[in-house]
C-alpha cells in the first residue's frame, strides 16, 4: 500500500490502516517498510468488532500459529486471539462508505490499483 500513498494524495485521499498491534510492534512495521501512511491502533479489535469485521481463532488454528512461530496475544497486547478480517473501504469526505473489499482470506486482497482507481470513481 505504500506504493500508492503519493497516488491517492495527487486525488485528495489519505491512507489510514488500522491493526490491533501494540504500539512497538505496529513502529517495527513501519520503521521496516518506511511506511508515511498512518497507522491506528486498535486495541483487542474494539473498533474492528462494532465493523463486525473481527473474529476469534479456533484452538486448532491457535496451534498452527503457535507452530509458526507466531504470538498473536504478544503482538496485540491481550489474550483474546482475536484478529481483523482483512477489509479495504473507501470513504468519502463526508464519511460514507463507498467501497467494502472483505474477506476471511487474508492471502486474497485487492491489488493496490484498485484502491486508487476506486478513490478516483468518487
Amino acid at each position: 500500500m505504500q506504493n500508492i500513498v503519493s497516488s491517492l494524495k495527487e486525488q485528495g485521499a489519505t491512507l489510514v490502516a488500522l491493526t490491533p498491534q501494540t504500539e512497538n510492534h505496529s513502529q517495527t512495521l513501519v520503521d521496516k517498510h518506511k511506511l508515511t501512511f498512518d497507522l491506528l491502533s486498535d486495541p483487542g479489535n474494539a473498533y474492528a468488532s462494532e465493523l463486525g469485521l473481527r473474529f476469534v481463532l479456533d484452538e486448532g488454528t491457535k496451534g498452527v500459529y503457535e507452530g509458526f512461530g507466531l504470538d498473536i496475544p504478544s503482538h496485540n497486547g491481550d489474550d483474546s486471539w482475536s484478529l481483523p478480517i482483512p477489509a479495504r473501504l473507501v470513504v468519502d469526505g463526508s464519511g460514507i462508505v463507498k467501497t467494502a473489499d472483505i474477506g476471511l482470506d487474508y492471502t486474497h486482497r485487492p491489488e493496490p490499483q484498485k484502491t486508487v482507481d476506486d478513490v478516483r470513481a468518487l
